[in-house]
């Protein structure tokens, strides 16, 4: 594994607005897999290129409304996406840009290049054009006349120009994503693509003609036309290895794997894969496809206005929070709801209360007990087996693109080292204890283990916990496998932990209205119109009536998704030495991956019920604010499962 080259691309991102929540997301997977590929492979073998697409009809237009040149605002805004992932902490090995001169002379070559191989021609055609998109839509594509992204109606233009005959690798196509089925994933989408090629494939026009644009590449067989955006765009994933004579490009490109949203998987899975194929290049290795960010119900879109700029969420709550919250709240190839107060959930419950009590609990005990100093005593392995499992469940997930997922089995290692202290309780023991001292170095190393298993994921908190534990190993040389190395100083007898402010301090959130999310529970409508109904008044109860509810914390042990449903989840909880089955009606907002280890409020003596042929044996409690938005209400600090909640 480690003699392969690992290279991936974000799309280029179109400067005719600045950097939204969308951009930074598909930015910071891609820095996180990048990270990630680094520890395993080392960082001669890895390669993360981004940047930014500046021509085109949109550009001219932005610009001409401010007064500028499409130079000078293309330079303006590319410039504000490099300052934008610089203080995100982002690292790219390339920023690149397609106003380039090495870019336009690639574009150039490959026009040329399929050009004289005869697959361009020059013809008339009519069509649907959007502004916009910058394309021409079929009948069949719109939706009641209007572009299905923007909801406006297209312009019929019928105008000369060249095409790529993209409909001669119709077939091949279709055949190299039956031959390859992880292709395109995940899976919905390599469907959805196939499910287009079911219709004949139409040619693609790659130019605009001068008269009507001049901002873009001249094509090189006839200057009175300047190249389609797409076309010159899509070629940057090559142009930036120095195709086609480079010794990056004949190192990085048979590895290749792009990130995009789904908005763009027609271009990237029909227009560039018959381009390559034209050219006599191979395709990508995998195209990897994530949903959309919402608000309110509606896609972040800058064309409508609805947008999050992520430079304020990082300015406020700090960069590793925001950088959580959109690796661990989306499920890769999903949509997820954007909420400003799901964000605080998130930081409070898995940074502050997991991961930062855990480590100022076990770093205060070392620096009360033995001044810092912690000796080796032999390795009684307790929790040796969890982190060997924790790291193969991250490595299979992270194969997936599944963040989401990997940062689950993370966080079970945080709840199984919480677990192990809560049940060994070394703050109740004798710190010359020879059990004392072995349950504080398991914790610490484990706690060792778990920041470097993070340094892909929230790289600057990673870097301040593993120097708090001791490690003097410069951080840029650490490896995948130094996850499994006995201590954090590679095995020396002796070695010295130093407390470090805590990791994260937690928020005050807006208290929200207390909600069920179990057997018959039923969510108030979220958005603006429930927020303007008026509440019916709180019908009163004496303490008689409260105490015959029974509530209890229960730890999931496993959760799997009902099938058939949308919203339930099935759930096997421990309750005392008692195992149960609850249904809860969450999936949406906690996917099954997200349960195992937590610490649920349940109501322990609720009639069971038959919820999609499963019996339900109690009722999970969350909370669910104005807005709609549901949060699971969980135990604050590790504690005994079948505790009574009073």
């Amino acid at each position: 594994m480690s003699d392969e080259t690992f290279y991936l691309t974000t799309p280029i991102y179109y400067v005719n607005a600045t950097p939204h929540l969308g951009h930074a997301y598909t930015t910071i997977l891609a820095d996180t897999m990048a990270r990630f590929q680094t520890l395993r492979r080392g960082p001669e073998q890895v390669y993360f290129l981004t940047g930014t697409d500046e021509h085109g009809d949109k550009i001219v237009q932005a610009a001409a409304q401010g007064g500028e040149s499409p130079q000078a605002y293309a330079d303006r805004i590319s410039g504000i996406f490099q300052e934008t992932w610089k203080r995100l902490g982002l690292a790219p090995n390339q920023f690149i840009r397609t106003t380039s001169e090495t870019h336009k002379r690639a574009v150039q070559r490959f026009l040329q290049q399929i050009y004289d191989a005869g697959d361009i021609y020059f013809g008339e055609y009519g069509g649907h054009y959007c502004f916009g998109c910058e394309r021409f839509y079929t009948e069949k594509e719109l939706q009641d006349s209007k572009c299905p992204d923007h909801q406006t109606v297209p312009t019929f233009i019928k105008e000369q120009n060249y095409f790529f005959r993209m409909g001669k690798y119709q077939d091949w196509l279709i055949d190299h994503i039956r031959r390859h089925p992880d292709f395109i994933r995940p899976e919905r989408f390599r469907n959805e693509v196939l499910s287009f090629l079911k219709e004949p494939l139409e040619d693609l026009c790659i130019s605009r003609p001068s008269t009507r644009l001049t901002w873009g590449i001249p094509l090189p067989f006839d200057d009175r036309y300047v190249t389609y955006v797409w076309f010159d765009a899509l070629i940057n994933y090559i142009s930036a290895l120095d195709w086609p004579d480079g010794k990056a490009f004949r190192s990085f490109w048979p590895t290749a794997q792009h990130l995009i949203a789904k908005d763009i998987l027609k271009p990237h899975a029909i227009y560039w894969p018959t381009m390559l194929k034209a050219a006599g290049l191979p395709p990508c290795r995998h195209l990897n496809v994530h949903g959309y960010w919402k608000i309110e119900e509606a896609k972040m879109s800058k064309s409508r206005g609805a947008v999050v700029r992520p430079l304020d969420l990082a300015d406020k709550y700090g960069v590793d929070a925001f950088r959580y919250f959109v690796l661990r709240e989306m499920t890769f190839g999903l949509d997820a709801a954007f909420s400003e107060d799901a964000l605080v959930a998130r930081l409070n419950a898995d940074l502050a209360n997991d991961l930062g009590n855990l480590y100022s609990r076990v770093l205060k005990l070392i620096q009360r007990y033995y001044g810092g100093v912690m000796t080796r005593v032999p390795d009684n392995g307790e929790l040796a087996d969890a982190v060997r499992g924790t790291v193969a469940d991250v490595t299979a997930a992270m194969e997936r693109f599944a963040f989401s997922e990997a940062l689950a089995a993370i966080w079970n290692l945080i709840s199984a080292t919480n677990k192990y202290l809560v049940s060994n309780e070394p703050w109740k023991r004798d710190p010359e204890d020879a059990r004392t001292k072995a349950v504080l170095l398991t914790a610490a190393e484990t706690l060792r283990a778990i920041a470097m298993l993070l340094l892909p994921f929230l790289p600057q908190t990673a870097e301040r916990m593993l120097l708090g534990l001791g490690v003097s190993k410069p951080i840029t040389s650490i490896r995948f496998e130094d996850v499994f190395l006995s201590s954090p100083q590679m095995g020396l007898p002796e070695w010295r932990v130093q407390e470090v402010p805590s990791l994260f301090p937690r928020i005050q959130p807006t208290a929200p209205s207390l909600q069920s999310a179990g057997t018959g529970a039923k969510p108030s409508r979220a958005g603006k119109e429930s927020a303007t109904v008026p509440e019916a008044p709180l019908e009163q109860i004496t303490i008689e009536e409260f105490r015959r509810v029974d509530l209890r914390v229960a730890e999931v042990i496993e959760a799997e998704a009902i099938r058939g449903s949308k919203k339930l989840v099935k759930l096997r909880v421990r309750l005392n030495d008692e195992e149960r089955t609850v249904v809860a009606g969450l999936k949406e907002h906690y996917p099954p991956e997200s349960w195992a280890g937590k610490r649920i409020i349940l109501v322990a003596n609720l009639k069971p019920t038959s919820l999609m042929g499963v019996t339900s044996q109690g009722m999970v409690l969350a909370a669910e604010d104005d807005t709609g938005r549901i949060v699971l209400l969980t135990s604050e600090a590790p504690i005994s499962s079948g505790s009574k909640v009073r």
